[in-house]
C-alpha cells in the first residue's frame, strides 16, 4: 500500500503506535539538592572547596523567585542548504511564532543550537521535545 493510499485516520494510528512513551525512558535524575547543600558538602576538603568555587562562584547569587529554573533565550536552526541560520528570539512575544510558523523540508538535515540561562539552581539535565506535522499527523521527538 503506497503512502498516498493511507487515510488521515490510518496515518494517525500509525503515528500513535510508533510514539514512544515517556515511561519507557530509563533515565533517572539524581536526587535534587539545593545550591546551599552542595556548597556545604565537603567544606573541610580544600581542593573540593576550590573546585566548587571555580564552578559556582564564591557569592551566592540572589535570583528572582518567580523566574523559572531554566530559561531558553534563543534557538537557532542551522542548515547547510539554507541561505543563513534561522534565529528565533524566545525572550519577547511568542504569539508571533504561532501566527507565522516556518516550514522545514522533509529530508533536510539541520542542527539546532539552543541558548539558555540557568537562574536559581544547578541543572542536572535538560529535555528537548520537538513536534512536527506532516499531512495532518503530529510527529514527536524527545532528547535528553
Amino acid at each position: 500500500m503506497a503512502e498516498q493510499d493511507l487515510t488521515p485516520e490510518q496515518l494517525k494510528q500509525i503515528a500513535e503506535a510508533n510514539e514512544e512513551k515517556e515511561s519507557d525512558i530509563n533515565y533517572k535524575p539524581p536526587a535534587q539538592k539545593s545550591l546551599q547543600e552542595i556548597q556545604e558538602l565537603d567544606k573541610d576538603d580544600e581542593s573540593l572547596r576550590k573546585y566548587k568555587e571555580a564552578l559556582l562562584g564564591k557569592v551566592a547569587v540572589v535570583a528572582d523567585p518567580t523566574a523559572p529554573n531554566v530559561q531558553v533565550t534563543r534557538m537557532t536552526l542551522l542548515c547547510e542548504t539554507a541561505p543563513g541560520p534561522l534565529v528565533l528570539d524566545l525572550q519577547g512575544d511568542l504569539e508571533n511564532f504561532k501566527k507565522n510558523p516556518f516550514t522545514l523540508k522533509e529530508g533536510v538535515e539541520y542542527r539546532i543550537k539552543i541558548n539558555f540561562k540557568v537562574n536559581k539552581d544547578i541543572v542536572s539535565g535538560l529535555k528537548y521535545m520537538q513536534q512536527t506535522f506532516r499531512k495532518g499527523v503530529k510527529g514527536k521527538d524527545g532528547f535528553l
